[in-house]
């Protein structure tokens, strides 16, 4: 498995985040722009890893066996498409993530997904802090308003703002949905070129 081999993570995008009853969110064309690096990684035919929050709580729609714990249908993992189940935010402290990029010598992840602060930021700072080349794709996240300690309520873009300027430069490398696919490209054709000399 070449060195370069980059998986892209996708974080709890399951039908309980649609809830009407969440606060406002943000980034309203996050959903698009994960399938579009969706439809890129799998036309690439790179490791795509599809994590899931499976609650402790019954009262939890994200509790197992429940409508909301479901993958949200643009989403759902194909065969052969790692799944990785966790009841904390960090996808990293349940499952085996780690273990299983290392076995398949993958040192490079691209995370996406919800939400922006909690289960994305965690994942995130643990991948950094675990020596992966992590990037975080700031237009394929986004989070939900919410008070800060003070009491103060805050949008869900200063919520959002906040939690990458928390992760960028310390943790990940924070990038747009069209940089990553550029990049993704680039390399793809790197692959491909044939070195002069072995022309005739």
């Amino acid at each position: 498995m070449p060195e370069q081999q980059t998986a892209l993570i996708i974080v709890d995008m399951q039908i309980g985040m649609q809830s009407p009853a969440l606060p406002a969110r943000n980034n309203p064309g996050a959903e698009h722009r994960i399938a579009m690096l969706l439809a890129a990684w799998r036309d690439a035919h790179l490791p795509v890893i599809h994590v899931r929050h499976m609650s402790r709580s019954p009262r939890s729609v994200f509790f197992p066996g429940q409508a909301g714990a479901a993958f949200q249908e643009p989403f759902q993992p194909l065969p052969g498409e790692h799944v990785v189940e966790k009841n904390v935010p960090d996808a990293f402290i349940q499952g085996g993530l780690e273990r299983w990029l290392h076995v398949r010598d993958i040192r490079n992840v691209v995370i996406v997904g919800v939400s922006t602060n909690h289960s994305v930021e965690s994942t995130a700072r643990t991948a950094g802090n675990l020596g992966f080349a992590t990037t975080v794709v700031a237009d394929a996240t986004f989070a939900f308003a919410q008070r800060d300690y003070a009491g103060t309520e805050r949008s869900a873009e200063d919520v959002h703002l906040m939690s990458l300027a928390n992760i960028a430069g310390e943790y990940a490398a924070v990038r747009s949905a069209a940089e990553v696919v550029s990049g993704l490209s680039n390399q793809a054709a790197s692959d491909n070129e044939i070195p002069h000399n072995h022309y005739p």
